[in-house]
């Protein structure tokens, strides 16, 4: 038995109580989790925008160390720490054979696996692979990568999404180069991590756009150069900070239709804008025809950071060591499972950064 946080259908709240787990089968490994961050994704599960298989164990970024392997599981071993990945690719597929690991259409098959059971004995999924959300979890082997030397496990839970995700948004996906502007949308554990990403690009001036007045210390702490409070006016604060002509880049990471709409007004004519933010089907944005051609911008969207965790977590593991990317700077809140509910709603009022599952 362990404790686990259970989305019981969409909809419902979150229900603390007892799961049990089975020992791990052939190329699978179990973990005792250190810690786990409190993602929107994860939100996003409960309200319905993002549909997986319910009853099920939420939480995908995650780092812990590994209790027991299955037949067949050599790349880790009893003691080893580990991060959790919660989309691994197949390497079989058409977009991993294109080096499109992000877009693998196996990455969430394992969503409709039997993960656990409840005390009752009624069946329970992981909700995006890895059900972070508990004390102990058992996963496929490719779920699991080494964790990085010289960094504090509960820390490096931040490394499986947030991290991956701000890094990648503006190193793969916008590929900022030094000297260009940026503006970054939504200061929340995502944003801190792309203004963090964007210093590390040797980006400026470095926009910060929040609908809190509270976010900006954090905001400035990460990198920002600039902090704007979002409202009918941003995209003219935007362009008078940079320049008048807008920023070159300009990164979403909320997923409303109003804030893509504002970034997308912020960027200057033949900018990029990328949305990381995760939206609803009834968030609609549109644009004319006319718009589209004249400012000549690339609208991109982007997964995951457009990540290859393998490959990616031992480069921002060396800026972490090297002092130039914080994790702890990301984290505002330090919790136990019980306090995941309450995440939740501050994470609906727009406060704070990410709060991170101690266990």
């Amino acid at each position: 038995m362990v404790r686990a946080a259970i989305l019981p259908a969409v909809g419902a709240p979150l229900e603390i109580r007892d799961i049990v787990l089975p020992e791990p089968g052939p190329g699978q490994v179990r973990v005792r989790l250190t810690a786990a961050g409190v993602c929107h994704s994860d939100l996003s599960l409960t309200d319905g925008t993002m549909r997986v298989p319910v009853p099920a164990v939420l939480g995908h970024e995650g780092a812990g160390t590994v209790l027991a392997v299955g037949d067949g599981v050599t790349h880790v071993a009893p003691g080893d720490g580990v991060v959790l990945n919660w989309a691994p690719s197949c390497g079989a597929c058409h977009h991993c054979g294109i080096g499109e690991v992000w877009l693998c259409v196996e990455a969430l098959r394992g969503v409709g696996a039997v993960h656990a059971h409840d005390a009752r004995g009624n069946e329970l999924h992981p909700g995006l692979n890895v059900a972070a959300f508990a004390e102990e979890t058992v996963v496929a082997a490719r779920c699991v990568l080494p964790a990085p030397t010289g960094i504090p496990l509960a820390e490096a839970a931040l490394l499986g999404c947030a991290v991956l995700t701000g890094y990648g948004a503006v190193h793969h996906s916008a590929q900022v180069r030094p000297g260009e502007s940026v503006a970054v949308f939504g200061v929340g554990g995502v944003g801190l991590a792309t203004l963090q990403a964007a210093r590390i690009a040797q980006a400026g001036p470095i926009v910060a756009v929040d609908v809190s007045p509270a976010k900006e210390e954090l905001a400035r702490a990460a990198g920002a150069t600039d902090f704007v409070l979002a409202s009918d006016t941003t995209a003219k604060q935007v362009r008078a900070l940079t320049g008048g002509r807008g920023a070159d880049v300009a990164i979403e990471c909320v997923g409303r239709a109003e804030t893509i709409r504002a970034a997308w007004d912020s960027t200057r004519r033949g900018g990029r804008t990328t949305v990381v933010g995760i939206g609803g089907k009834e968030q609609q944005v549109t644009f004319h025809a006319l718009e589209i051609f004249h400012f000549a911008r690339t609208l991109t969207g982007c997964v995951y950071g457009n990540s290859d965790p393998a490959r990616d977590l031992p480069v921002i593991a060396e800026h972490v060591r090297a002092g130039r990317l914080d994790l702890g700077g990301l984290v505002t809140d330090r919790i136990t499972l019980d306090g995941i509910p309450a995440a939740f709603d501050a994470m609906l009022a727009g406060k704070g950064g990410r709060s991170l599952v101690v266990f």
